[in-house]
């Protein structure tokens, strides 16, 4: 799991973000500006760093403290900023990339991986395999026996929870929570038609990956492959 530090002036008004991350499988660990000032510090280095640039400016302390954690590991740096603050961020040598917000949750989950892709090792966990299909999680691509699938956003992110809980049964409203989020609005039969079209994608008769549970949900079946 990687480990993400998250900096703001507004940790209160930003705390969907936390959320949002979480939800997708990282672990967030978010501090003030005020905290560093007050040498309220992480106890281990990141994997990656967001920080928040508005109207509560980075402080030269905050600053100076991803400087320190850049010269251990290569440390991406993701901004969060409104477009009124754009010339701050071209002074910010140290920013990898930027969001303006509001953001858009998708773009969000994107832009992280793609940064982290370009610095961390891809290694056997970041590859799920079954039966003949394969998703790596580094460069988010899904091939079924070789061949390249395209998916959407969601599909991807559907495929992606179900394939790394295999053999374990999600009710719908489960998979809208840990997929779409709390907040989405959509109904159940939002689930169905992404199951719909993703297993018209990845399944044919030789081939069956995800599982309907009568009365319940879906689960994605365990390798029979050896």
């Amino acid at each position: 799991m990687f480990s993400i530090l998250f900096i703001s002036g507004n940790i209160g008004e930003l705390k969907c973000l936390e959320t949002d991350l979480q939800q997708h499988g990282y672990s967030v660990c978010a501090i003030s500006y005020e905290d560093i000032e007050q040498d309220e510090l992480p106890s281990t280095t990141p994997d990656m760093v967001i920080i928040e640039v508005s109207g509560s400016m980075p402080t030269p302390k905050s600053l100076n403290m991803i400087t320190r954690m850049k010269k251990k590991t290569t440390l991406p740096v993701l901004a969060l900023t409104y477009k009124d603050y754009m010339d701050s961020i071209i002074t910010l040598n140290k920013i990898d990339d930027f969001i303006l917000l509001p953001y858009e949750k998708d773009e969000l989950i994107l832009r992280v991986r793609r940064l982290l892709q370009k610095v961390k090792n891809i290694d056997s966990s970041d590859i799920i395999k079954c039966d003949g299909l394969t998703i790596d999680l580094v460069k988010y691509e899904v091939t079924l026996e070789n061949r390249v699938i395209e998916l959407t956003f969601k599909e991807y992110e559907l495929l992606l929870y179900l394939a790394g809980n295999k053999g374990r049964v999600f009710t719908r409203e489960a998979l809208l929570d840990k997929v779409w989020g709390f907040d989405y609005f959509g109904g159940d039969r939002t689930v169905d038609v992404h199951i719909r079209r993703l297993r018209s994608k990845i399944e044919d008769s030789e081939h069956t990956f995800i599982e309907t549970v009568r009365n319940i949900g879906y689960r994605f079946k365990k390798n029979t492959e050896k």
